[in-house]
């Protein structure tokens, strides 16, 4: 039997729970838990936000952990490797966007902890070809949020190559936005931390941003417009999204990574004027996450944690529930 900790109904604090470990199929591994991020993405699905969430749900998309058995087709991976699991799960592998290496715009796609239970337990059985072996360099504590948080912020600065000579800003210093800027630095950007919190600014300038912009109002905004080639909004809250666009140099990209239940109000002329795009990121494709990890031990780009024991899980939500987690919160089972 696999110990895990689940809600039954929307919105219910976590309580212990078992099941019967699934038979493996022949990509499947059983995976022993060490570490497990508590990601914003949890919250909403405890809270069934986005309305996709199937009870009892065990949360958990952001895992660590070691290759306990494995199927016959699992010729990857070896028994007792460190890996790591994110946000998807499952994919068809045979449309046109597997083929490529798009798997996560696959529309037969399965999640982690959606339909299926997640990381918030002491075991997993999890689809091997989504599973990750961990860089020696990366403390499996610090990985663990790189699965999802890390992915989500690193993903599109691959896609849209995000070059030295840009300036970027990073829009919402939190969870995403400290690792966006350290991924944006290594990449030898010029960056500027965008921030509600002015208490946030030396964290912003110790992860790496050259510029910290304090955001009072929309006029805050003001004196740079016209300035960056690639805004990253990892915000989760609702914004005046004009003074944001102005702050596009022309062909610049505002691309959304957070706040899924906000509604974004821009009048066209904005866009028009300088040719800017808007643009959105999921999740990161197999090949990226790849690169992600392997870039994150080249550069020491690691979160900074609150580490939490499994059985504690409700603490860790209710702090992150408040707004009260720098950055990142993770669950042991040490």
């Amino acid at each position: 039997m696999v110990q895990a900790y689940h809600c039954s109904n929307k919105g219910e604090i976590l309580s212990p729970y078992t099941y019967e470990k699934p038979a493996l199929g022949p990509y499947d591994i059983f995976v022993k838990i060490s570490h497990c991020g508590l990601c914003h993405s949890d919250i909403h699905l405890i809270d069934d936000d986005w309305k996709i969430t199937k009870f009892p749900l065990v949360p958990g998309h952001e895992i660590i952990g070691t290759v306990e058995e494995k199927g016959p087709a699992v010729d990857f991976l070896k028994i007792g490797d460190r890996i790591g699991i994110g946000w998807q799960g499952k994919s068809c592998m045979a449309c046109e966007w597997c083929l490529q290496g798009d798997e996560n715009l696959c529309a037969k796609e399965e999640d982690t902890c959606v339909g299926h239970f997640g990381g918030f337990a002491k075991e997993i059985v999890a689809d091997g070809r989504f599973a990750f072996v961990i860089p020696e360099a990366l403390p499996s504590a610090e990985t663990a949020p790189l699965l999802c948080g890390g992915a989500t912020v690193f993903a599109p600065l691959i896609e849209h190559k995000i070059a030295p000579t840009m300036k970027v800003a990073v829009l919402g210093i939190g969870g995403l936005g400290h690792l966006a800027i350290q991924f944006v630095r290594a990449l030898g950007c010029e960056v500027t931390a965008i921030s509600h919190s002015a208490d946030k600014e030396n964290d912003a300038k110790k992860f790496g941003a050259h510029h910290f912009i304090h955001v009072k109002d929309s006029s805050s905004y003001a004196e740079w417009k016209n300035s960056f080639d690639f805004i990253l909004s990892a915000t989760s809250t609702g914004l005046d999204w004009v003074p944001v666009v102005e702050m596009l140099r022309p062909r610049g990209n505002l691309c959304l990574l957070g706040g899924l239940e906000i509604n974004l109000e821009l009048p066209i002329i904005n866009l028009f004027i300088g040719r800017k795009l808007i643009s959105c990121s999921n999740v990161a494709s197999r090949p990226i996450q790849k690169k992600m990890l392997n870039f994150a031990a080249l550069h020491n780009i690691l979160p900074q944690i609150e580490e939490f024991p499994m059985g504690k899980v409700n603490e860790a939500i209710a702090k992150l529930r408040a707004g009260k987690i720098r950055y990142r919160a993770v669950l042991s089972n040490s």
